[in-house]
C-alpha cells in the first residue's frame, strides 16, 4: 500500500545526494523532465514518463522526488538563481541615479529574453504561480528582488523614508515582472514593442515618485 505523503513532503525534494553517482541520477532525472515540459507543458508531467526516459526505477525517482511538484520547484529554483545573478550584475553597475533606468531596462530585457530563449522557463514560471504548493517560491523570489533593488535606493537616496522606499522597491519589481510575463505571453514581434514600450515608461527620476498625492491646481 502506497504511503500518503505528509503536507511537509508533499512538493519538497526529500534529500540531495552526496556520492557522485546519486547527483547524476538526480542531474538525469532533471534533464528528462526539462525536455518532458518542454514538449508537452508542466501539467502534462507524469512520474511513469520520468521512469522510462531517464532509466531509472520509480523507487530511485521517489527517493529523491515524493511527486513532480517537488521537481518542478527545484528547476524553478535553479532558474531564479540564474536571473537573480544577472540582477547583482545589473544594480552593482549603478553608480547614481542617472543609472538606474537603465539598470531597470536591461533587468527586463534580460529575463524577457532568458524566456523566449527557454521555453521551459516559461511554463515552469507559470507552475509556480498556479500550483500553491509552488507560490511560496515565486513569493520569496519576488521579495529578494525587492530587497535587491531596495538597498539601491537606500544607498542612492539615505534619508529617504525606508518604508516608502520598501514601497516603490516592491511596486517595481511587480510591474517588472508583469511586463515580461504580459510580453512573453505575445508574438515574438509584438512583445518586442511590449517590452520597448514598458522600458519607455520607466520613470527617468525614480526618486521624485513619491506616495504623497500632487497638491491640486489652483
Amino acid at each position: 500500500m502506497k504511503r500518503r505523503r505528509s503536507k511537509e513532503e508533499a512538493g519538497t525534494p526529500r534529500r540531495i545526494p552526496s556520492q557522485q553517482r546519486g547527483r547524476e541520477r538526480v542531474e538525469r532525472i532533471l534533464s528528462v523532465a526539462m525536455e518532458l515540459i518542454e514538449k508537452n507543458g508542466s501539467d502534462a508531467l507524469r512520474m511513469g514518463e520520468i521512469v522510462e526516459k531517464a532509466g531509472v526505477s520509480f523507487g530511485s525517482l521517489y527517493q529523491y522526488f515524493p511527486d513532480k511538484t517537488a521537481i518542478i520547484r527545484v528547476l524553478a529554483e535553479r532558474f531564479n538563481e540564474q536571473g537573480r545573478q544577472c540582477v547583482e550584475i545589473e544594480l552593482a553597475r549603478v553608480q547614481s541615479t542617472d543609472d538606474l533606468q537603465g539598470a531597470l531596462g536591461s533587468i527586463v530585457d534580460g529575463y524577457y529574453a532568458m524566456f523566449r530563449d527557454e521555453p521551459v522557463m516559461r511554463d515552469i514560471w507559470h507552475a509556480t504561480q498556479a500550483d500553491k504548493l509552488l507560490q511560496e517560491i515565486d513569493a520569496e523570489d519576488m521579495e529578494w528582488h525587492s530587497q535587491a533593488f531596495l538597498a539601491v535606493l537606500h544607498r542612492l537616496w539615505p534619508t529617504r523614508d525606508s518604508e516608502e522606499l520598501a514601497r516603490i522597491a516592491r511596486l517595481t519589481m511587480q510591474l517588472v515582472a508583469a511586463a515580461v510575463r504580459y510580453a512573453i505571453s505575445l508574438e515574438k514581434e509584438e512583445g518586442d514593442r511590449a517590452i520597448a514600450l514598458f522600458k519607455a515608461m520607466l520613470p527617468a527620476d525614480i526618486g521624485a515618485v513619491s506616495e504623497k498625492p500632487p497638491q491640486s491646481m489652483q
